[in-house]
């Protein structure tokens, strides 16, 4: 039995949007709006690399650090305190943004459309036991 590779895992789904248009089409995630988020590791300055669900909010896009309801934030939301200059690819379009952890004003509207949109991550609180943060990546205006 081969061990499994979460880095081939990932560079397979990648290959799989690129291939479509930006949907996945196989594997858990099929049909899920997932976008790339490329950051700088806090610590190593070094890309990093997250592959996130998402939802749209008047064309920024919106993040949930859920970390599929652990009660740690995810590695990639301390990247993002550190250097908030990021690269989101998602749907056919790469783009740099800027990426703001969401206020306790913007929050709840934004989480609650979240999970009107995406279910599954109504029970991450609870299961988590903390406040998903919420982060906006806002596209930079092209010149």
């Amino acid at each position: 039995m081969t061990a499994w590779d979460p880095e081939e895992f990932e560079n397979n789904m990648i290959a799989d949007m690129r291939a479509y248009g930006g949907q996945v089409t196989q594997g858990p995630l099929a049909g899920h709006p997932l976008l790339v988020l490329t950051m700088t590791g806090a610590r190593t300055g070094e890309p990093r690399r997250a592959i996130l669900t998402y939802t749209r909010d008047d064309g920024d896009y919106i993040v949930a650090a859920s970390a599929s309801g652990s009660p740690k934030d995810p590695v990639w939301l301390n990247n993002l305190r550190a250097n908030p200059n990021v690269t989101v690819e998602a749907e056919t379009r790469t783009f740099p943004a800027t990426a703001r952890i969401v206020d306790d004003a913007e929050h709840g509207p934004l989480w609650s459309a979240h999970v009107a949109q995406l279910p599954q991550f109504a029970a991450y609180p609870e299961k988590a036991g903390r406040v998903i943060s919420v982060v906006r990546l806002t596209p930079h205006q092209s010149t």
